[in-house]
């Protein structure tokens, strides 16, 4: 089957954003965007994370519900969605960043939540080097992400890894998005489109010159 809703993923400079962005446009598709800078704590986050932690992953939680059941619920007739995010990612985060008491009350939160959030026909995973991400990171120049480690965005990419390695609830392909640029380069764009469009099932992998 031909996918129809699409979530692409990815850590914190993949380039998730830019490609839903431009699969949205070359499909005619309606674009679901994450909004982080609506999070009233994430720049308090990154300045001091233990403290901060808990209210941003609450925000992040609630605001995505709430996103995610205005936007697909009125678009099921909609010939084609992108999102550049995952709802169950956010486990990912909470796991990474919540002591044990908070993500105790986050799992109860989150798993009443997650009955009610459609489930993608692919999730497209852009796994990318830590060299890579921090590149983009610094040349995007977000003032809220300023603050981020190094070891942050480490720790982060190796938690992402273990996530999509294990996850087995939609069909998932896995991008090696280290050495394409799908922005400037119109044929690598094409070639991830074919990959993305044709059926899929299980876990797949797409490496690009390999």
């Amino acid at each position: 089957m031909i996918p129809k809703y699409i979530c692409i993923e990815g850590v914190i400079g993949a380039g998730k954003t830019s490609l839903a962005r431009l699969l949205g446009e070359h499909l005619d598709a309606r674009v679901i965007y994450e909004k982080p800078e609506e999070n009233p704590f994430l720049e308090d986050f990154y300045k001091d994370p233990q403290r901060y932690a808990f209210q941003v992953q609450l925000f992040f939680l609630l605001s995505r519900y709430r996103q995610q059941q205005e936007s697909l619920q009125a678009d099921l007739f909609q010939p084609a969605t992108v999102s550049d995010y995952l709802f169950a990612k956010d486990r990912i985060f909470a796991h990474l960043n919540l002591e044990d008491r908070e993500l105790f009350l986050y799992d109860r939160v989150a798993s009443l939540l997650e009955q009610d959030i459609i489930k993608p026909d692919l999730v497209v995973y852009l796994q990318s080097s830590h060299e890579r991400l921090m590149g983009n990171i610094h040349q995007r120049g977000r003032s809220y992400e300023k603050e981020m480690s190094d070891e942050y965005i480490r720790s982060l990419n190796e938690a992402y890894n273990r996530f999509f390695f294990h996850y087995t609830d939609t069909p998932l392909l896995v991008v090696n998005s280290t050495l394409i640029d799908f922005v400037n380069n119109r044929q690598h764009f094409e070639e991830l489109v074919h990959q993305i469009m044709r059926p899929h099932s299980g876990i797949e992998y797409y490496s690009p010159g390999r």
